[in-house]
């Protein structure tokens, strides 16, 4: 099959639809560069026309809790005092610097994903 850029959703599907005709082509084989260059050119266009949103800080940390089976005590000093903690995770406050930082070490949450904006519940 001769390969080219994908320009349309037409051509996406094709190429996914291709790609999955051969995707267990052996290593260094002429199907197995075909894969390789196809699912490069699918990728692609997947950031292109289905960017993934920065996930919302306080709900990462909220599923991080979960993953870690952390409670919302256990972030007291971490977060501040007990309100502090409520007020943060109910998105009544914004996350402060050192509190992103603190979050980054102890949840291992990335920085990048704790500074994206939120918006504020009403009070």
């Amino acid at each position: 099959m001769e390969i080219k850029p994908i320009k349309s959703e037409l051509d996406y599907r094709n190429a996914l639809s291709r790609l999955e005709e051969i995707f267990d082509a052996a290593v260094d084989t002429k199907e197995g560069d075909e894969a390789e260059i196809l699912s490069l050119l699918i990728e692609n266009y997947e950031n292109d026309h289905y960017p993934i949103e920065a996930p919302d800080p306080i709900e990462a940390i909220k599923i991080r809790m979960e993953e870690l089976n952390i409670r919302q005590q256990d972030l007291v000093g971490i977060l501040g005092g007990k309100s502090r903690v409520s007020e943060i995770l109910n998105k009544k406050k914004r996350l402060t610097v050192d509190m992103i930082r603190e979050l980054e070490k102890k949840l291992e949450i990335s920085a990048s994903v704790l500074i994206n904006n939120y918006q504020l519940s009403e009070k």
